[in-house]
């Protein structure tokens, strides 16, 4: 029988409108969303399904909202008998993961996430830093090119996303250095739509206060494994859990790492299960024999069922 992965986005794939068909077309999708307004006290549904844009980029409201889009996305699939058989979420997406696998409870997970949103931002304010993806640079050159505009500003590696893509994350100026000298060497840079440089040193002051939150937070053993974008391996212990959320913030996301890992252990078929389909690139890139399969809404579906049913239906 195959083996099935689930994976779950993060930042930089919000749009509003997302989820919104699952609202109106799936009862438990709707009280995903329904719980999540009622943990925040306010109506995340309505900024996610109407927006405005620059309001639901926003890293305190883009966290929790994704999250809550992409539990929705699971427990649609879960309702039709669909089960993975191990999973992992890229950056926030990793909350998503726990939530999934029965590790963290869904409502402490949007209240996590929202916080850890405003933990972020506070840590460096709009405009001050910046994301940005670079295509067609060896590793060890791009490291050498951060290194030498770190006199600008902090930059560092903080996604390796696949073969031929790293994230560069860190302070507004230095990135643009980073990304000057890139086009200047035949690379291409695009810019990552986000409000603050995740994965980056700059992100310590968040990882302190996450920290102490994460205290307060029951975790329990994962009911399927989870693999994690500090290493890319497999966490089981809840205690080692909440240190990986910690060092998460600060440190680069093994995307591909993590990916190898499950097809080495036997995954064969990937979900992307969420909003937007920057995984499934990415999967691509990594192994392209393996298939990857979007779910985000319910004209989706049929792709999904299409997929390897055996699979799927236990």
């Amino acid at each position: 029988m195959s083996r099935v992965a689930w994976v779950f986005p993060g930042q930089g794939c919000q749009y509003p409108g997302m989820g919104k068909q699952l609202y109106d077309n799936y009862a438990v999708a709707r009280e995903t969303f329904e719980t999540a307004d009622e943990v925040l006290g306010f109506r995340l549904s309505e900024l996610i399904f109407s927006g405005p844009a620059d309001e639901l980029i926003l890293t305190h409201n883009a966290q929790p909202a994704i999250l809550v889009v992409s539990v929705a996305c699971a427990r649609v699939l879960r309702s039709l008998g669909l089960r993975p058989h191990m999973v992992a979420g890229f950056s926030l997406g990793e909350y998503t993961a726990l939530v999934v696998a029965e590790s963290l409870a869904f409502e402490d997970a949007v209240a996590l996430t929202r916080r850890r949103g405003l933990y972020m931002q506070e840590a460096c304010p709009p405009g001050t830093g910046s994301m940005a993806a670079v295509m067609g640079m060896a590793y060890a050159e791009l490291e050498a090119i951060c290194f030498a505009a770190s006199k600008h500003g902090v930059v560092t590696s903080a996604n390796y996303n696949c073969p031929g893509q790293i994230v560069i994350s860190g302070e507004t100026n230095a990135v643009a250095h980073v990304c000057k000298t890139v086009a200047e060497r035949g690379g291409r840079t695009v810019p990552i739509p986000v409000s603050a440089p995740f994965h980056s040193p700059l992100m310590e002051p968040a990882a302190r206060k996450l920290q102490a939150d994460l205290e307060r937070i029951q975790i329990r053993p994962p009911s399927v494994p989870v693999y994690t974008n500090v290493t890319g391996k497999t966490v089981s212990c809840p205690q080692e859990i909440k240190q990986t959320l910690v060092r998460q913030v600060t440190s680069p996301v093994l995307w591909q790492v993590a990916v190898e890992n499950m097809i080495g252990d036997g995954a064969s078929l990937f979900i992307e299960v969420g909003p937007g389909k920057a995984l499934s690139g990415f999967g691509r890139r990594i192994d392209p024999k393996i298939p990857f399969v979007k779910f985000g809404t319910p004209e989706d579906l049929d792709d999904v069922l299409d997929s390897h049913k055996e699979a799927w239906l236990e």
